[in-house]
């Protein structure tokens, strides 16, 4: 249309789609269009839309929107029209406004009128795709405006609109003023689900400016300056040798000690240096200056603060170059010509990459953070709990609160947004209060609380779980399904599988219930951009996921440990010092460990939970052994490892595991739980009742009185029968009986265990 005459173009503004319905607002718009076509005619241009970049009113929104009147005549076309006008000549094709233009004179008739005049089929379609729900919310709107936005810039319809629009509108609308908060990516979400986006489209814009994919061994060494030549071939060969043995996060970070850290510091302070060959005072000056690091910190007014702190990873810059050394001795033995001249004797010595003071005070300080949380963990579970339960019922009074009306939370005052699907309310200061993103932060705080603390699994493996980790499994022996999780493989890259409790059963549950799309019954497919490999995992039902403006999105590990300060806000828990006692994921962790061995797990089975490849590792994250109680632990096995075949040392076989989860099994009793140690017989002929190991279950008090009852009639049948053979054995049942009715009641009631009085023994003469 950009190439017809002006009779043309407002002859087909008066036929569907673009005829309007009252014959007002179709002289509305055609007298405004004909002011602006008659306008246009008066620059140079071939077509409508050259004529439109050649008036001053493509430069400048602002300025048209000023001057829009004075242009086209306001004696003859009120300026009303001529907006109208406009908008119908952008939705019949005629001239199309760029992107920036459109987002800073925004009019709320552009979204109605696009939709019904340039492709209606295609958003009758799309809105059944999305639903009406999602169709009429807030983020709803702002997908269908970036969508108008778009095709008036571009053409055609939502069928047209390619990967590159929609980068160039996002890229537009975050360099705008009106950038945060105005757009969001949902409306690429909804061509996804149209199917008009290519197979290897990205599969969300989301974070897409903040991802730079993994870099070449040439960039990774480009990011920091290298003035010789010959040192930067070497480096880049170097990473190169190294990569396929490596993962990308340790490949980062040898590239950033050797360029950074190591080379372009001996260059800035030594330069003209081309050779490996280190002069010993170069040498022992970096050394000195690797030992502090400038620590900076933004300041509340905006300034910069700079303070010189003891550098941590000392020890493994050296390791890193001592290993850069001689590994290109070690290579050149294979291959002289390539490695050969680059040969030259390390600068760092063996002592130097000795670390265990390090280790031992990391140690130290990772087992006080245990023994401080660990007490609290249970309390903790049941802030971060009432913390959802108080944020759900805050959400339900201000859901329940017509927009615009006033209602009460904990004794403050506060109003109701006009936004009838939102939950925001000022309180009385005018400050604005998102209800339902409190609620939102609560409950996945509750949900990372109960998850980690029964499965010691990392922060990245649970983000990682996803619907089908859920497994099920069938005893041999039983025939009983037990229910199992897979962990998927985070740093070893070994797959592991977790018996699930009816604890965590329950938060599955319940996170599944809130993930799943209300209109599928599905857990969305969302796709999860791993932070440590720089790449895009493929779609996956992740748990750990919420509706982000209507768009699927995936929880990030800084939002975690966000939340979680959350709660302990709420807690008002401290430490020793009066500082907030802050949990992150790692602490639950190291919990899981420490109760696991505390409570009797065997190190090896804790080591197969915890997805350690070495034990060592695994006792390293227990808190409550001593020191000396580990070491003894450690040479009675040595011991007893020279004594036996070295194949009984080995990881469990499957039916060795099973053997061990049937074990647990076969504890559960009518009246409790035994507790006989793993792999041992019943060594009191299954008399329960009078066993000390039998814990009894306190629901099953009731049982336990029955069984007291019949002994007693049972004692006093024998009196009277004369039955004196049996009378002793009944006694020792009813004792036994009666001590675990003690036990509960003791348990139940809170009060203190009475031991007893110490008997002192008699004085020895002689």
């Amino acid at each position: 249309m950009t190439d017809a005459p002006a009779d043309e173009v407002l002859a087909a503004l008066e036929r569907p789609p673009f005829r309007a319905e009252t014959a007002h607002t179709r002289w509305h718009r055609r007298s405004g269009a004909r002011a602006l076509l008659a306008w246009l005619s008066g620059f140079e241009g071939a077509s409508w839309q050259e004529r439109w970049e050649a008036s001053p009113a493509a430069g400048c929104p602002k300025l048209w929107r000023r001057e829009a009147e004075a242009w086209v005549d306001a004696a003859a076309v009120r300026g009303t029209n001529i907006q109208a006008g406009l908008l119908m000549l952008a939705a019949a094709d005629v001239i199309r406004p760029a992107l920036p233009w459109q987002m800073e004179l925004n009019s709320p008739h552009v979204r109605t009128v696009v939709e019904e005049c340039r492709d209606p089929e295609g958003f009758a379609r799309l809105r059944e795709v999305v639903g009406d729900e999602r169709w009429a919310s807030p983020g709803g709107g702002r997908a269908r405006r970036a969508l108008t936005r778009i095709m008036l810039a571009k053409g055609g319809g939502l069928a047209d609109i390619t990967v590159g629009d929609a980068l160039e509108y996002d890229a537009g609308l975050r360099a705008s003023t009106h950038g945060v908060g105005s757009g969001g990516t949902l409306y690429y979400a909804w061509l996804r689900e149209l199917g008009h986006l290519p197979a290897d489209a990205p599969t969300t814009l989301r974070f897409l400016e903040q991802v730079t994919g993994q870099l070449t061994c040439t960039q990774l060494v480009d990011r920091h300056p290298v003035a010789s030549p010959g040192i930067r071939t070497l480096l880049i060969d170097y990473l190169e040798e190294r990569r396929p043995r490596l993962d990308y996060s340790t490949l980062d970070n040898l590239a950033r000690h050797l360029t950074r850290n190591f080379w372009s510091d001996i260059e800035r302070h030594h330069p003209g240096i081309d050779t490996l060959r280190l002069p010993a005072e170069a040498v022992t000056a970096w050394k000195e200056r690797l030992r502090t690091r400038v620590q900076r910190r933004r300041r509340p007014d905006g300034s910069i603060e700079e303070t010189v702190v003891e550098r941590a990873d000392r020890t493994m810059v050296f390791i890193y170059v001592r290993a850069f050394y001689l590994d290109i001795a070690r290579w050149a033995t294979e291959e002289p010509t390539r490695w050969g001249p680059w040969v030259a004797p390390c600068p760092i010595k063996v002592a130097e990459t000795a670390n265990s003071k390090r280790v031992t005070r990391t140690k130290a300080r990772m087992d006080q953070r245990t023994r401080e949380r660990l007490p609290v963990l249970e309390a903790f579970a049941r802030a971060a709990a009432d913390h959802h339960r108080l944020r759900a019922a805050q959400l339900e009074i201000a859901r329940a609160t017509p927009p615009g009306a006033r209602f009460t939370l904990d004794g403050a005052l506060y109003i109701r947004g006009a936004n009838p699907a939102g939950a925001a309310a000022r309180d009385e200061e005018g400050r604005l209060v998102h209800l339902d993103r409190a609620e939102h932060r609560a409950f996945w705080a509750w949900a990372t609380v109960e998850f980690l603390r029964h499965t010691g699994a990392r922060v990245e493996e649970m983000l990682e779980t996803t619907h089908h980790a859920m497994i099920q499994y069938r005893l041999p022996t039983t025939g009983e399904i037990v229910p199992l999780l897979q962990i998927a493989p985070s740093k070893n890259d070994a797959e592991r599988v977790l018996l699930v409790s009816p604890g965590l059963a329950d938060v599955l549950a319940t996170i599944i219930r809130r993930a799943r799309d209300p209109k599928t019954g599905l857990i969305p497919l969302v796709t999860r951009y791993d932070s440590e490999e720089r790449q895009w995992d493929p779609p996956a039902p992740l748990l750990f996921q919420y509706n982000r403006g209507g768009e699927p999105s995936v929880i990030h590990s800084q939002t975690i440990r966000e939340i979680l300060k959350e709660t302990v806000a709420f807690m008002r828990l401290t430490d020793s010092i009066g500082r907030p006692l802050v949990f992150t994921p790692q602490d639950f962790r190291r919990m899981f460990i420490t109760d696991a061995i505390r409570t009797g797990l065997p190190p090896h089975l804790a080591q197969v939970i915890a997805g350690h490849a070495n034990i060592n590792t695994t006792m390293g994250y227990n808190a409550v052994y001593p020191t000396e109680t580990i070491e003894a632990h450690r040479a009675f096995i040595t011991r007893r490892r020279t004594l036996r075949p070295a194949q009984e040392y080995r990881t469990p076989t499957d039916a060795e595991w099973e053997d061990f989860l049937g074990h647990f099994e076969r504890r559960k009793l009518s009246v409790g739980t035994c507790a006989r140690a793993y792999g041992t017989a019943c060594i009191h002929e299954h008399a329960c009742v009078r066993c000390s190991l039998l814990r009894p279950d306190p629901a099953q008090r009731g049982r336990l009185v029955e069984i007291r009852d019949n002994l007693l009639d049972r004692i006093a049948e024998a009196e009277q029968e004369g039955w004196l053979g049996e009378i002793e054995g009944l006694r020792v049942s009813l004792a036994g009986a009666e001590s675990k009715i003690g036990q509960i009641d003791s348990a139940t009631s809170g009060g203190p265990v009475l031991l007893g009085l110490p008997t002192p023994r008699p004085e020895r003469r002689g």
